[in-house]
């Protein structure tokens, strides 16, 4: 009886001396110092960067009317960019996004067919110049596009402001949207943002509203130069988006203005417009073009509409659009198309012409 209590408490000592033996090995080994002499963790600064290269830039617009059912995938798969348009933005900073279900059947078509997606925002000018006015208006802005973003595991976000002015002081709060915007976009590198601008032809109020400050700054990734509808409903045979159009525009936006040629996107059409008439009702897709007797091998044809029997439209066929690819690529980064669904979904396909150039599977 006496041996096994003394064997007990010899046992109860033992295991107070492994405990206590644990118990300073944690203290030596396991139980760190706070680095640089706090109690708080230090917590690495968020990183501001642009979010990686996307090399050759094919970007079309897909407009919210159209039917995204009746554009093949293979359509999608020609563009590395698909940009719905559009979320409408208000006088409060909120943004709508139109006919939600086409949205989410085109997001859901380009990025199974490997295209990042953008929402492209429009708006009335005085909802712009209004949201864009005050701090308070750009923030709520701001975290309405990133909410969008998030929810919708979007790729970035474009901005159609047509136009800020440096008559109305439009210019500074435009740059300051974007430069808030882009840094919201950029955080960690995660998403993109891009900005459709003038075709930069004519001097004044709203070509000089892009700033240098956003043409050279890291803010907006790329820009969409939109190298069309320099049309006169006065004087007649005048082409609105002819290859001199896209020369002048990369020339001033990129030699002149400084815009770096990795963010110069050249805008293509994907339909016509009459000259010395009105605009209103003669305005034809490329797809209705070919269908009322063009040339996939033109850049004019004689066609018929509503009111107007025989009229003359100008438009970009298939050869202007490979010179245009061409052009973009090396003067710029690529090129962009308004808009998918006024194009054919047959070998005269311009979206197939500047792929085929490009050099760009699709297949």
């Amino acid at each position: 009886m006496k041996h096994w209590k003394y064997m007990r408490n010899n046992k109860r000592w033992a295991q107070w001396i492994m405990i206590a033996a644990i118990f300073n090995a944690c203290k030596k080994s396991e139980i760190k110092a706070p680095q640089g002499g706090g109690t708080t963790p230090v917590i690495p600064a968020p990183v501001i960067k642009a979010p990686p290269a996307l090399g050759t830039i094919v970007a079309g617009y897909f407009p919210s009317y159209r039917d995204p059912n009746a554009i093949p995938d293979q359509k999608f798969k020609m563009c590395n960019v698909v940009n719905y348009a559009f979320g409408t933005v208000a006088a409060n900073g909120n943004i709508v996004i139109q006919n939600p279900t086409v949205f989410g059947t085109v997001s859901s078509k380009a990025k199974s067919n490997g295209a990042k997606v953008f929402l492209s925002i429009f708006g009335s000018t005085t909802d712009w110049q209004q949201m864009a006015a005050t701090p308070a208006g750009r923030n709520a802005f701001v975290k309405q596009a990133m909410l969008l973003v998030r929810t919708n595991a979007l790729h970035g976000i474009d901005i159609d402001w047509e136009y800020p002015s440096t008559a109305d002081g439009t210019s500074v709060t435009f740059t300051k949207l974007l430069q808030e915007l882009g840094d919201s976009l950029h955080l960690d590198g995660k998403y993109y943002l891009s900005a459709a601008i003038t075709s930069g032809k004519y001097a004044g109020q709203y070509r000089d509203a892009i700033t240098k400050e956003l043409l050279q700054g890291e803010h907006v990734d790329f820009f969409n130069i939109m190298a069309y509808d320099d049309f006169s409903t006065t004087a007649p045979f005048r082409h609105h988006s002819d290859i001199k159009l896209a020369e002048t525009s990369l020339n001033y936006w990129v030699n002149t203005a400084g815009m770096p040629k990795r963010k110069a996107i050249l805008g293509i059409p994907a339909y016509g417009r009459p000259s010395g008439i009105t605009q209103t009702g003669t305005v034809q897709t490329y797809a209705a073009i070919l269908g009322r007797g063009g040339s996939a091998n033109s850049d004019s044809a004689t066609v018929s509409a509503t009111g107007f029997p025989a009229y003359t439209i100008y438009y970009n066929g298939q050869l202007t659009v490979k010179r245009k690819a061409i052009l973009g690529n090396t003067q710029g980064s690529g090129i962009m198309m308004w808009e998918m669904g006024q194009d054919t979904n047959d070998n005269f396909s311009l979206l197939k012409a500047a792929c085929d150039t490009l050099g760009r599977s699709y297949q």
